[in-house]
């Protein structure tokens, strides 16, 4: 019995297509949405934990406002896999989860004073990883092989 990842090669092999190899820059963007997402998860945590700080009225807001940020910085990790695998539609899906993730840290520096400089870093650092991901040299790696239009594996 051999690996699941023999077989993938193998099966490359045998139609005669060359997997290309990841980028140096998409290796690092793809470490730099793993960070990102981490930091969301504990930057979520952090704004959970800042209920405890806040007047009676306003504890449910900055409550869900936390539950999200750290639900989406989990679903940028679960992504961050995806994307070194070279799913386009993992580039979607971030995408989106980070357009999600912006409104949700423009809520929180507009809805408190505590969390603007860490909210404000994870902004950025969230759209230079999306920007990274869809200009080249990056987004080649997820462009569709000649003749396929429904091609789940990368090219170069």
């Amino acid at each position: 019995m051999s690996a699941p990842g023999s077989d993938s090669v193998r099966r490359g092999a045998a139609t005669g297509e060359a997997r290309p190899r990841r980028g140096v820059v998409l290796t690092v963007v793809v470490v730099l949405v793993y960070a990102i997402a981490f930091a969301n998860v504990a930057l979520g945590i952090l704004v959970l934990l800042s209920r405890y700080d806040v007047a009676d009225d306003e504890v449910l807001p900055v409550s869900l406002l936390g539950a999200g940020i750290i639900l989406f910085g989990l679903l940028v990790v679960a992504l961050a896999s995806a994307l070194a695998r070279g799913s386009r539609l993992a580039r979607l899906f971030l995408t989106g989860y980070v357009a999600l993730l912006v409104v949700l840290q423009v809520v929180t520096i507009v809805s408190s004073d505590s969390w603007d400089i860490p909210a404000t870093v994870q902004l950025l650092l969230q759209v230079i990883a999306v920007v990274f991901v869809w200009v080249p040299p990056a987004s080649r790696y997820f462009a569709a092989p000649a003749g396929r239009s429904d091609a789940t594996e990368p090219v170069g």
